[in-house]
């Protein structure tokens, strides 16, 4: 049975091929082929999108940036056409959604305990996203697909 995956930044980096975070690009591709021919679901949670484009905004090569803006422009445009395996995902940043993540999203400790154990919040967001869609979807397995210590226990 295909499973749904959360994309996290780690991954979608590799994805991109982007300079200085591709260093698990091979394993990735690899990886990503994969979950293509088992017919798995690949969301991009907000904090990915974000956390991408801030890293593509920051490379310091203008020429590199304006390729990688381009490949990742194209995944998202996938993402709004529904084109496999790429699925849009609403998410309200509503007050039910601050309660869930500063609770912790259902990680056993809260916002605080996390941060203090070095998750960030961003992490946390995914993984209250997560929580939402399984909601939302009435699909129980839903992984997120990470290379952060933080995020691969949820794999």
């Amino acid at each position: 049975m295909p499973t749904v995956w959360f994309v996290d930044t780690s991954v979608l980096v590799n994805v991109l091929d982007l300079d200085g975070y591709n260093q698990d690009r091979a394993a990735v591709t690899a990886e990503l082929k994969a979950k293509v021919a088992a017919k798995d679901t690949l969301i991009l949670p907000v904090t990915t999108v974000i956390e991408t484009g801030n890293h593509i905004a920051h490379h310091p090569s203008g020429w590199h940036r304006r390729e990688i803006a381009e490949r990742f422009a194209q995944v998202l445009l996938q993402i709004r056409d529904g084109i496999a395996p790429w699925t849009l995902h609403y998410v309200h940043w509503n007050g039910e959604f601050l309660d869930h993540l500063v609770s912790g999203a259902s990680s056993g400790a809260t916002l605080v305990e996390q941060a203090v154990a070095e998750m960030g919040c961003g992490d946390l967001c995914i993984l209250a996203e997560r929580e939402a869609y399984r909601r939302n979807s009435g699909i129980g397995d839903v992984r997120v697909w990470s290379l952060d210590r933080h995020l691969r226990a949820y794999g």
